[in-house]
């Protein structure tokens, strides 16, 4: 029986620096042919934020300045960008590795940065109906406001 693959994503809320100790995190699970607009959507979503603003995934998880890969809402709103679609890719073909780790930026302007890792890749469970936040941990912030 051919069934679909699941990525277990772990995403955590960094700092300014990139650091994660401490820091609020979560488990989730998507198909692998979901898009990154649709996962940025889920991260967004289960740190009770409003999706209201730009984004990117970016492979430099410091500076997205310098990123030699990265996929951007502005490639797929018709702006200039050297990174590709977040509509257009799916999170299988970025995700291709365990340990592979992808910096999401959300919002331009309070840079809310996320780390986001592959922890593995499975069978999907028929009884589950996915995306899935299958661990909460630590309380998310405001979204507007001091954190």
């Amino acid at each position: 029986m051919n069934r679909e693959k699941i990525h277990i994503l772990k995403v955590t809320l960094t700092d300014e620096k990139g650091r994660k100790r401490g820091r609020p995190y979560r488990i989730i699970a998507v198909k692998g042919n979901t898009t990154l607009y649709r996962l940025a959507e889920i991260i967004v979503e289960s740190f009770d934020f409003q999706f209201d603003h730009a984004f990117g995934f970016y492979d430099n998880l410091k500076n997205y300045f310098e990123s030699e890969e990265g996929y951007e809402l502005f490639k797929d709103i018709g702006e200039e960008s050297w990174y590709g679609s977040v509509k257009r890719t799916r999170v299988a073909d970025v995700f291709l590795n365990v340990g592979k780790k992808m910096l999401f930026l959300f919002d331009y302007g309070d840079e809310w940065q996320f780390i986001v890792e592959l922890k593995k890749v499975e069978e999907a469970d028929k009884e589950n109906k996915y995306p899935i936040v299958l661990k909460a941990v630590g309380k998310a912030p405001p979204q507007y406001g001091s954190f």
